[in-house]
């Protein structure tokens, strides 16, 4: 074996036995906010979602196996506008983690990034469970997304410079991509401008905000109140008289008033993805908006 050989030998032994270069430590709160940052942080980044598209992210218990997850975190990149008010604070408090405090480099809100909708002028708990900062669901417009991502995208090459140029290259493809996809929805949506529609929570706002829906009625008389006997046979009186094209339901969302209303003002049920998981059509973030758009379309032809 020549001098050379052995020497490339030794060094590929050396750096095999080197550790690689840790992946940044992500614990997001949603499966969107986790499709996200996987989109650009590729293999730079190891990411765990907190909750399940089929879950209601104001209600989530912070279980041990989940403040394990928060205490290792490097950054925690979560909805914010109080969304996650329930569990989450509690959740960064007790994991003793300096790096995801609020205000530390490691602590990302994606609502914060945006110009929220529903801003209320005045707190008053008798409106049921309203949120001070705004109507915080704000992934269901895409233009949300587009904004965000630049945001994250430079907050994850501040906590790693090393790997800026990665996460800037990731950036821009992923943002060149995402407004192709835009300018087909907004033409593949065209036909929905206008048409009015019943939701069941406050959750849609910006689905309807960006596709132009006119949402004429919530089954929720008042943001996370169940509605009653009573509020349920008032819509069937006001809808029957002028009926909407279509009542919205995520898939986290129980069925059965959505289907009792429909039943008795004969409207269809469209039951949308909502998150990154929601249905099998959805499976990242361009798949959350081809699958909501074939939903609405395929029953209003």
């Amino acid at each position: 074996m020549t001098i050379l050989l052995r020497s490339a030998l030794a060094l590929t032994i050396l750096l095999a036995g080197l550790p690689a270069q840790a992946a940044i430590k992500v614990l997001a709160t949603t499966s969107d906010w986790g499709a996200l940052t996987r989109e650009l942080g590729g293999d730079k980044v190891d990411v765990y979602v907190a909750t399940s598209a089929l879950q209601d992210v104001h209600r989530v218990e912070a279980k041990p196996s989940l403040l394990a997850r928060a205490r290792t975190a490097d950054l925690l990149v979560a909805n914010g506008a109080e969304l996650e008010i329930g569990w989450l604070p509690v959740l960064v408090r007790e994991s003793g983690n300096r790096r995801i405090q609020p205000g530390a480099p490691g602590y990302f809100e994606a609502a914060a990034q945006l110009r929220l909708l529903e801003v209320p002028t005045r707190l008053d708990r008798a409106m049921g469970d309203i949120h001070p900062l705004g109507n915080p669901h704000v992934q269901l417009d895409p233009r949300n997304i587009g904004i965000v991502a630049k945001a994250l995208a430079t907050r994850l090459a501040a906590l790693d410079p090393a790997n800026a140029a990665y996460y800037a290259e990731r950036g821009h493809d992923f943002d060149t991509r995402w407004q192709l996809a835009i300018a087909r929805w907004n033409s593949r949506a065209a036909p929905l401008a206008g048409a009015p529609v019943v939701v069941m929570h406050r959750d849609q706002v910006y689905l309807c905000h960006w596709l132009g829906l006119d949402e004429v009625a919530a089954i929720e008389p008042k943001p996370g109140v169940p509605p009653s006997a009573g509020y349920l046979g008032q819509l069937v009186v006001k809808l029957g008289a002028a009926p909407p094209r279509l009542i919205l339901r995520n898939t986290y969302n129980d069925q059965k008033a959505a289907e009792w209303l429909s039943a008795r003002i004969h409207v269809p049920v469209v039951t949308l993805p909502f998150s990154v998981g929601g249905t099998p059509g959805a499976k990242d973030l361009f798949g959350l908006f081809d699958d909501t758009l074939d939903r609405l379309l395929a029953v209003t032809k």
